[in-house]
């Protein structure tokens, strides 16, 4: 996190928190400094974005960046803040960046059965579902699913909306009849039932 050192006076160093830190001789902000060449409010040093920025709040002495006079500035590792005659030394300028983790819901809706009694695709209805994912349970069709070959290494079938693996679905169909089951149906239709014995 980023620091701020005083150079005198006793103060030592001050870890800075993420978002805004007002710095002033006024008890109210989050670094009080009691000198009287500093402003009630004096400055704004905020962290965020990846950067560390020095706003000046109309102070009466001025913020200075290495010497310089600024309203709005960037600061960097190394560099020296001034406030009024307090100066202070920029320790350490490494911001935290966490990034929040977002998880929506996964609604499966029934499945749709198709007139052969196979189940029909959410995403393409009318095509029969093949695949099921092992994380999301979505059952998918061959035109849903992404598929991904590696180099030297098996094809992965691959879930479109979690992109866990999935797995083939165990889909009963209806042998088809050989050539001689056929002609013996026919036969028993043509001659009756009992005619085979």
């Amino acid at each position: 996190m980023a620091r701020l050192q005083f150079k005198a006076g006793g103060y030592g160093e001050r870890e800075l928190r993420a978002g805004t830190n007002r710095l002033g001789r006024a008890e109210h902000n989050d670094l009080s400094i009691d000198h009287l060449s500093v402003s009630g409010t004096h400055c704004e040093v905020v962290l965020g974005c990846g950067q560390i920025t020095v706003r000046d709040c109309n102070s009466t002495n001025g913020t200075f960046v290495d010497g310089r006079p600024v309203k709005e500035a960037p600061l960097r590792e190394g560099q020296t803040l001034r406030l009024g005659e307090v100066e202070l030394l920029v320790t350490d300028a490494d911001i935290p960046v966490s990034i929040p983790k977002f998880e929506a819901p996964i609604v499966v809706s029934p499945p749709v059965m198709l007139p052969g009694g196979a189940l029909s695709c959410r995403q393409h209805p009318g095509a029969e579902v093949v695949w099921r994912c092992n994380n999301c349970s979505e059952l998918l069709c061959d035109q849903c699913i992404h598929r991904l070959r590696r180099r030297g290494g098996k094809l992965l079938c691959l879930c479109p909306r979690c992109s866990f693996p999935v797995q083939r679905v165990a889909v009963e169909k209806k042998k088809k009849k050989t050539l001689v089951q056929r002609l013996r149906e026919t036969t028993r239709l043509l001659f009756g039932k009992g005619s085979g014995n």
